[in-house]
């Protein structure tokens, strides 16, 4: 007798599969998808699913909708390893790894209380993003982030 369970997440008509995630990562995701509870879309979340390649590994499944450029930017800050899959009628029509930007503007706030981009002046947060590990450093006051980003993020 077989005892083993297996976990279904059943298939989306259309929308988005983001996938090797960073395990823990997927509330984070969310929150950047700006899907906080209240929400009609679809969404299934699975998280700490064993990973080939990653140990771990968490997913995120959000019917009828595709993610922003700006989305899959800040996802990048987070989980470096993720892809995203676009589904169109059961079937992946597009699947592309997260590319990290070099620069990132307006989508992280800087955490030196001091930075010109914290003042009630106009300007809009930038930061040089390095790798391996990941680091932002603050164009404006040279600030490195390079932990626990996702509370940064705007």
């Amino acid at each position: 007798m077989n005892n083993h369970h297996e976990l279904r997440v059943r298939p989306i008509v259309n929308g988005t599969v983001i996938d090797h995630i960073l395990a823990g990562q997927a509330i984070n995701v969310l929150r950047i998808l700006g899907i906080t509870g209240v929400s009609d879309a679809v969404v299934s979340m699975v998280m700490n699913v064993p990973s080939i390649t990653l140990g771990h590994k968490d997913i995120v499944k959000i019917e009828n909708r595709e993610l922003e450029e700006k989305e899959v930017d800040k996802i990048s800050l987070i989980s470096p390893s993720a892809s995203i899959n676009i589904i169109r009628d059961f079937d992946v029509v597009d699947k592309y790894h997260v590319e990290m930007p070099s620069i990132v503007e307006g989508m992280v706030k800087c955490t030196n209380p001091n930075c010109i981009s914290n003042t009630n002046e106009p300007v809009t947060s930038k930061f040089v993003v390095r790798t391996d590990p990941i680091r932002l450093r603050c164009l404006y006051c040279e600030h490195v982030i390079s932990e626990k980003i996702a509370e940064y993020l705007l």
